[in-house]
């Protein structure tokens, strides 16, 4: 009985371990093909979730005309952005990259997380590009009063809360910062409401304005770019 227990016991083990490694967590897979396409180096890489998976299908031209490339994939959390931040980002040998992700940690898409937590990720990511080279463009994360998906969570002062320790961090170590937060508020925590479809994700318009908002900040990053190039060699 307990051979037979203790068999039981190592099957069920190795299925769970054989399940386990069926799932790509951080969705590898996304970009392998395209990242192997890629025979110009990006000017600048984003690096986010559904909002910047959604922007670069819908502003096509807009990534095409500046050699951007998007690196985003719905649903993801920060602690995936970080596991795949070198195949997806740093292996591109990008001049900059821009680093939009909190609102789906927040939304607990993947479980608990401290908003500590969040931002170590995102810092993570920072150094990790200012270590190959590459300029880390940090953003404040959108307003959103209310996540569909997710209506128990209050995220407006979690945002707000995330957004100070990106802001300052980003004036400590002297990285560029765009504000996408103060454009697209509407009222006293929400997203306009002409810019989203759902209080999270922007409209085409919503889109326009954080491009406003984008490019002088990756205008004076570009500039930037052969300061940290030679800081990487070091």
């Amino acid at each position: 009985m307990k051979q037979s227990f203790l068999f039981l016991a190592a099957l069920l083990t190795a299925s769970s371990i054989n399940a386990q490694t069926d799932v790509d967590w951080a969705r590898f897979n996304v970009f392998e093909k395209a990242n192997t396409e890629i025979t110009e180096s990006p000017d600048v890489v984003f690096m986010g979730n559904s909002i910047t998976e959604m922007w670069q299908g819908q502003e096509k031209e807009f990534f095409k005309e500046h050699n951007f490339v998007g690196r985003g994939i719905s649903g993801q959390v920060s602690s995936q952005m970080l596991s795949r931040f070198r195949p997806d980002v740093i292996d591109l040998h990008p001049k900059a990259v821009i680093i939009l992700c909190g609102i789906n940690d927040i939304a607990l898409n993947n479980g608990y997380i401290t908003v500590p937590h969040i931002f170590d990720n995102i810092k993570s990511m920072a150094e990790l590009a200012q270590a190959n080279g590459i300029v880390p463009i940090l953003c404040k994360v959108l307003p959103s009063d209310t996540i569909k998906w997710r209506k128990e969570v209050k995220p407006f002062p979690l945002i707000k809360e995330l957004n100070a320790m990106i802001e300052g961090y980003a004036s400590e170590q002297g990285f560029p910062l765009v504000d996408y937060f103060t454009p697209m508020l509407g009222g006293e925590s929400g997203i306009k409401a002409e810019y989203t479809f759902d209080g999270v994700h922007p409209l085409p318009a919503g889109f326009k304005v954080m491009e406003a908002a984008a490019l002088p900040v990756i205008e004076k990053a570009l500039k930037l770019s052969k300061k940290f190039s030679r800081r990487a060699l070091r």
